[in-house]
């Protein structure tokens, strides 16, 4: 590997997005006001309901009554309707069903001691340490009191998404998805690593008030034909048959038409965070709607639907969806969400701890950090083996060996932490961990037991990636 990172660190950068921060991604960070959409989005809205328009307004109407039922149980539970889950227990394979069933339904878990607690703090404070020794070159938001960074490739990052408990973990959300066509190529059996950012949340800070927000693109879920077939029950005025763990539509599906400066290109089956610090509710953590199914069909629904007179809207209207932007929710866009009440805390998290949340799921950060000591996690997803994310990660694994930002990252290309002190040396990263980012040699097993479309896929992947 030595050879190929020589020659990758050699090549010329060639900026791919823009240099920017995460408040590129979501206008309301920006303070970016969003143009009007063109009249082709009223035709759109027009033909992905084309012969079921009463049902549309019939699901609507439906789904506001269940709806309603849901959020009162939230207003009685708050953060306990997340379910917390022991890491022993997964390692195991005793994870009680009552706790598998909570999470498929709402979407979000906290998997407890993932990794051990001095493990975690001794992580955050090795990225420190790096911030430190390359200070003049890191870029963070906000600029003047920094929380997030953008870093990829500290070696803490990579220790972490390459530990073998946090890749067993991953394995574990992988095991809720399916697809409902067996042909599908698709593998949950080895996790990927998808390169992400990191938080280091001071006390009192409340410029990093991220608000209501879905990930995955925004006007794409209607826009792209394989991405709306994902949601098509929903489309099709039948709601209550959206299965969100079907992941048969969402392999090929386009999630960044608009090459957005934070999109993600990769398919995430959870997104999640390792604390690096103890955290609770009003400290700077996050906040979800654990109400996977009906929160999504909300969404899909919301543009279709005249609030005042309980109608059909067939205008080029799509409700706080932006090109190249992160998908925002408010009370006044998505009123029926109530999100005041559904949108709940973290339960309390330790160093070690694992935080997930389903790719669709409604997330925020609280918008001011009440704590009194430093909200600290990395961002880490669970990514499946497809063929869209095995050429991604083709794409990733040059940027790592470069150190440049990851391809759907402001600056992706560019310099990013090229020459930085300290950074990490892939060849004493663990085989699994170099696996998971496509480097090694050692290839995906492929096994008898596997279906056809797995199969497939582990050895094109391998082809690609190990060949």
């Amino acid at each position: 590997m030595k050879n190929l990172t020589s020659a990758v660190r050699r090549a010329a950068s060639t900026l791919t997005k823009d240099v920017g921060d995460i408040s590129s991604v979501f206008p309301s960070l920006s303070g970016k006001k969003a143009d009007p959409l063109p009249p082709r989005f009223s035709d759109l809205k027009k033909s992905l309901i084309k012969g079921n328009e009463d049902a549309v307004v019939a699901s609507w109407q439906r789904l506001m009554t269940s709806l309603r039922r849901e959020i009162n149980e939230i207003k009685a539970e708050g953060s306990n309707v997340i379910p917390s889950i022991e890491f022993s227990d997964v390692a195991a394979g005793t994870v009680p069903q009552s706790k598998l069933d909570a999470l498929r339904h709402r979407g979000t878990a906290v998997i407890r001691n993932v990794l051990p607690r001095e493990q975690a703090m001794d992580l955050k404070h090795q990225a420190r340490q790096y911030i430190a020794a390359n200070k003049s070159k890191v870029r963070a938001f906000p600029p003047d009191n920094p929380a997030v960074y953008e870093l990829y490739w500290t070696p803490s990052q990579v220790q972490a998404r390459s530990h073998p408990n946090m890749l067993k973990a991953q394995a574990f959300l992988a095991s809720f998805w399916h697809s409902s066509d067996p042909s599908s190529e698709m593998s949950t059996t080895y996790p990927l690593s998808y390169a992400d950012r990191f938080r280091i949340r001071q006390p009192g800070d409340s410029k990093f008030a991220l608000g209501c927000h879905t990930d995955g693109g925004s006007l794409e879920r209607w826009e792209d034909p394989e991405y709306s077939r994902v949601y098509q029950p929903i489309l099709n005025g039948q709601w209550e048959m959206y299965d969100p763990f079907d992941a048969r539509h969402r392999i090929a599906a386009t999630m960044d038409m608009y090459n957005g400066p934070g999109a993600c290109s990769m398919f995430r089956l959870f997104q999640g965070w390792l604390a690096m610090s103890s955290t609770g509710p009003g400290e700077g953590t996050l906040n979800v709607c654990p109400l996977v199914r009906h929160a999504t069909s909300y969404l899909m629904l919301r543009p279709f639907i005249n609030l005042e007179t309980g109608k059909l809207n067939l205008d080029a209207t799509f409700p706080n969806s932006v090109p190249a932007a992160g998908q925002e929710y408010d009370p006044i866009s998505h009123p029926g969400l109530e999100l005041e009440t559904t949108m709940v805390s973290m339960p309390q998290v330790e160093p070690g701890d694992y935080v997930a949340w389903h790719c669709d799921m409604i997330h925020s950060v609280d918008k001011e950090h009440r704590g009194t000591s430093d909200s600290s996690v990395m961002y880490i997803p669970a990514c499946a083996v497809t063929k869209p994310n095995v050429e991604f990660l083709k794409r990733q694994r040059m940027s790592a060996l470069r150190y440049s930002p990851p391809p759907d990252f402001p600056g992706a290309g560019g310099d990013g932490e090229i020459g930085f002190t300290s950074a990490v040396d892939w060849d004493h990263v663990s085989v699994e961990g170099q696996r998971a980012m496509g480097l090694g040699k050692r290839p995906w097993d492929v096994s008898p037991g596997m279906s056809e479309g797995e199969r497939k896929v582990l050895e094109d992947g391998n082809s690609i990636l190990f060949g």
